[in-house]
C-alpha cells in the first residue's frame, strides 16, 4: 500500500524522502531524515520507532547496511516491516519482511533506495531509484521527478490518497516537510504543487529562524 525512496544528495549533502500510499497520512508515521546523519522509510503494517532507531544506529557510526542488520536482529515483528536508509556516505539498505503485502520488491543505487509493498508491479521500485538518477536540480525537485516515475510505472495496486516529502540541511529540524494527507486526486502532484511555492521561501525561512535580523522580509501587509 505504499512506495518510497530515500535519498542523498552528492553535491550538498541533503536528504530526502518521499513517499505516497492509499492510507491515509502516510508521511507522518513513516518518513525520518536527520541532518548529517541519514533518511529512512519505514513502512508496510508500520512501526513508527524504527525509523529513529535506524537514524540512532547510523548516527552512533554504524553504516546504513550495519544500522539495517542490527535492526534486523533487535527489532520484533521484522517480517511484517519494510524499512530503507541511505547514511552520509551514500550507502543503502533495506529490509523487506516476507510478510510484506501484495507485490513487494525494491531497488538502490549509491545515494537512492527505493521500495514498496501492494504495488502495481514489480518494476516500480527500480522506475523511482531510475528517475531520481536521471533527474537534476535541487533533491526536492528529484524526489518529486522520482515519484511521478513510480507512478507512472504503475505506482501501488489501487489509487493513491497520501503523500509527503520531507528534506534536511544542516539544521536540525527539516528544512522542507510537506504532505498531502488525503485527497481524492493525486496527492504526488499536490506536494510538487506545495513544492513549487515553498522551493523559493526555503532558504528564508531557514535563515529568519538563525537570525531574523538579516532575514528577508516577510511579504505579508504591513511588513516594511
Amino acid at each position: 500500500m505504499t512506495f518510497s525512496l530515500v535519498a542523498r544528495c552528492e553535491a550538498t549533502g541533503m536528504f530526502g524522502v518521499a513517499i505516497s500510499s492509499s492510507s491515509p497520512a502516510v508521511a507522518a508515521r513513516c518518513s525520518y531524515a536527520r541532518a548529517g546523519v541519514g533518511a529512512v522509510a519505514s513502512q508496510n503494517i508500520t512501526d513508527p520507532t524504527l525509523g529513529p532507531a535506524v537514524l540512532d544506529l547510523m548516527q552512533g557510526g554504524l553504516s546504513a547496511d550495519a544500522a539495517i542488520a542490527r535492526l534486523q536482529t533487535s527489532a520484533r515483528f521484522m517480517e511484517y516491516r519494510q524499512v530503507l536508509a541511505v547514511d552520509g556516505g551514500g550507502r543503502c539498505a533495506i529490509h523487506s519482511g516476507p510478510n510484506s503485502l501484495g507485490i513487494w520488491t525494491q531497488a538502490m543505487a549509491r545515494n537512492v533506495a527505493s521500495g514498496g509493498n501492494l504495488l502495481a508491479n514489480a518494476a516500480v521500485p527500480q522506475a523511482i531509484v531510475d528517475g531520481y538518477l536521471g533527474a537534476s536540480g535541487h533533491i526536492g525537485d528529484r524526489l518529486i521527478a522520482a515519484m511521478r516515475a513510480g507512478l507512472a510505472a504503475g505506482g501501488e495496486a489501487g489509487p493513491v490518497h497520501s503523500a509527503g516529502m520531507m528534506i534536511v540541511d544542516r539544521v536540525s529540524w527539516p528544512v522542507a516537510d510537506l504532505r498531502c494527507d488525503w485527497t481524492g486526486d493525486c496527492p504526488i502532484e499536490q506536494v510538487a504543487a506545495a513544492w513549487q511555492v515553498y522551493k523559493p521561501q526555503l532558504d528564508a525561512y531557514v535563515q529568519r529562524a538563525l537570525d531574523p535580523r538579516s532575514a528577508p522580509s516577510y511579504g505579508v501587509p504591513g511588513d516594511e
